[in-house]
C-alpha cells in the first residue's frame, strides 16, 4: 500500500514521543494523543479548550502568557521549563517550546511541546507554591518574586522553606534539579 506525505506527517504527529498541540490565541486547535495522555484527558476532550484549563487561577493563566512574549516576537521561538496542571490537579513538570508562526502577533497561532522531565513524580502544590515554583525557575529572587506576587520576601522565604523541606533537601538550588530528575 502507497501512502502520501500527508499520511506521513500525520502519523509523525499522532505518534511522537512529546506533547504536540497547536493553538490560536490560547485556544487548543489540534493536539497529539500524547499531549492529551500527559494530562489526562482525550484529543476530543482539548480541541477548541482554552489553555486556561491547565492553570490554577485565570491570575496563573494571565501573568504566564507574558513569559517569552518578547522572546517569540524577536526569534520566533521561546523555551523554558514549567508546571503545567494534570486533570487531577496536580503539577507535571515539563520543558516547554513554542514556535510562533507569526512574531507580529506571537500568539495568534502557535506550535508547542511538552516533554515531562521527571515523569515518576507528579507534584501536588498549592496555587502560591506553583506561583513561587514558576518565578524561582525564573531566576528571581526572594524579593523579586515578593515585589512581582505583592507579598514579603519573607512569605516567599517561607514558601520556598515549605518546598525545600516537602522534598527533603538542603537548599532552594536543589529543588528545580530534583524538578528535572538531576542527581544531587
Amino acid at each position: 500500500m502507497k501512502h502520501s506525505d500527508d499520511y506521513f506527517r500525520l502519523l509523525a504527529f499522532d505518534e511522537a514521543p512529546t506533547g504536540l498541540v497547536l493553538t490560536e490565541n490560547r485556544i487548543i486547535r489540534i493536539c497529539n494523543r500524547r499531549f492529551a495522555e500527559l494530562l489526562g484527558y482525550h484529543v476530543e476532550d482539548l480541541l477548541n479548550q482554552s489553555f486556561r484549563i491547565f492553570y490554577g487561577s485565570d491570575e496563573e493563566f494571565e501573568s504566564i502568557r507574558d513569559v517569552g512574549l518578547s522572546k517569540l516576537q524577536e526569534t520566533g521561538g521561546y523555551t523554558d521549563e514549567r508546571l503545567i496542571r494534570h486533570r487531577s490537579g496536580q503539577g507535571i513538570w515539563c520543558q516547554f517550546r513554542a514556535r510562533t508562526l507569526n512574531p507580529d502577533a506571537p500568539l495568534e497561532r502557535v506550535v508547542m511541546s511538552f516533554a515531562p522531565i521527571n515523569e515518576a513524580q507528579t507534584l501536588r502544590l498549592s496555587k502560591r507554591e506553583r506561583q513561587v515554583l514558576d518565578l524561582m525557575n525564573q531566576r528571581l529572587t526572594s524579593k523579586e518574586i515578593a515585589r512581582r506576587l505583592g507579598l514579603s520576601p519573607r512569605t516567599i522565604d517561607d514558601v520556598r522553606g515549605r518546598l525545600i523541606k516537602r522534598f527533603g533537601l538542603r537548599r532552594a538550588e536543589d529543588l528545580l534539579s530534583q524538578l528535572r530528575g538531576a542527581s544531587h
